[in-house]
């Protein structure tokens, strides 16, 4: 046991210890950015780490942060990014009642059919309906947007993420880290900045450190100060922008979280209570045994 701790407070220092070198690795941009484009290693700096009301073992969503999530990928995100696995009816468990829902979901056109003439049509969503895609299909979506298709929102925050690597990943067996899609789009929102002096990025592109792929992505900047209004009065900044459309695409990708905990420590609990009673019998079988 003694050793365990050493090892995990061992870890911990080493982590102390990268995070001063991330610090001053991110003071030499230019550097970092050439050895990565040399090796091809991305992204040029590793994400942020959060805080997020869901992380942890006992970790639960913030639904007004959900729904301010909500609303700024509406306002701002769809224009480009689908979200064709979530439902309309899905949204009552941000908080919302069934008129509101229903209300939500008739803001958008669907297309149906065919009809009795064999043709297809549109018409107001209803809450059964998912959320519809921008774009007629991906082909479209590529050409509307310099020959890459934005990608959908569905999966993306259990989908992107980034090696933490050793001694990190250890700790993380112990506080149960599962945020690395949140904070890898959380920091690529707020990671846009000029390129470092002497580091080219090529037309149409804009140069984002945090980008898992190279250097520079031909997303321009979606988020602006000021851009959404809030209902409750929470900043209008990017990085609060950034922060709640993250989270609600967390809440996308894995809406049972919170059940899944739930059941998770409930079955860590009968496991633990389990095994204190084969202790029990196994002393009680062998108590009058000769050993």
């Amino acid at each position: 046991m003694k050793k365990l701790v050493a090892s995990i407070a061992i870890a911990a220092t080493l982590v102390g210890f990268g995070g001063v070198a991330s610090a001053a690795e991110e003071h030499d941009l230019k550097a970092l950015t050439e050895h990565a484009i040399e090796g091809g290693h991305f992204p040029i700096l590793k994400p942020k780490n959060e805080d997020w009301s869901f992380a942890g073992p006992f970790g639960k969503y913030d639904k007004a942060q959900l729904q301010r999530g909500l609303k700024v990928y509406k306002e701002v995100c769809s224009a480009c990014h689908s979200m064709k696995l979530v439902a309309f009816r899905s949204l009552e468990e941000l908080g919302y009642n069934e008129a509101q829902v229903k209300a939500f979901a008739s803001q958008y056109d669907v297309q149906d059919g065919p009809n009795g003439d064999g043709e297809m049509f549109t018409r107001k969503g209803v809450p059964s309906d998912h959320f519809p895609s921008p774009f007629a299909n991906e082909e479209a979506a590529a050409a509307a947007n310099g020959g890459a298709a934005p990608p959908d929102f569905s999966l993306l925050a259990k989908a992107r993420g980034v090696e933490r690597g050793f001694p990190t990943f250890l700790i993380d067996i112990f506080t149960q880290y599962q945020e690395g899609g949140p904070d890898y789009i959380h920091s690529l929102l707020t990671g846009y900045t000029a390129a470092p002096e002497g580091i080219q990025v090529a037309e149409g592109t804009y140069f984002n450190p945090y980008f898992s792929a190279a250097s520079a992505l031909k997303m321009p900047p979606p988020l602006s100060d000021g851009q959404v209004t809030y209902d409750d009065g929470a900043p209008a900044t990017i990085d609060q922008y950034a922060r709640d459309v993250s989270a609600f695409m967390m809440w996308a990708a894995e809406p049972h979280l919170e059940e899944r905990k739930r059941l998770g420590f409930m079955v860590m609990v009968f496991l633990v209570i389990f095994a204190g009673l084969v202790y029990l019998t196994k002393k009680s079988v062998y108590a009058n045994k000769e050993h």
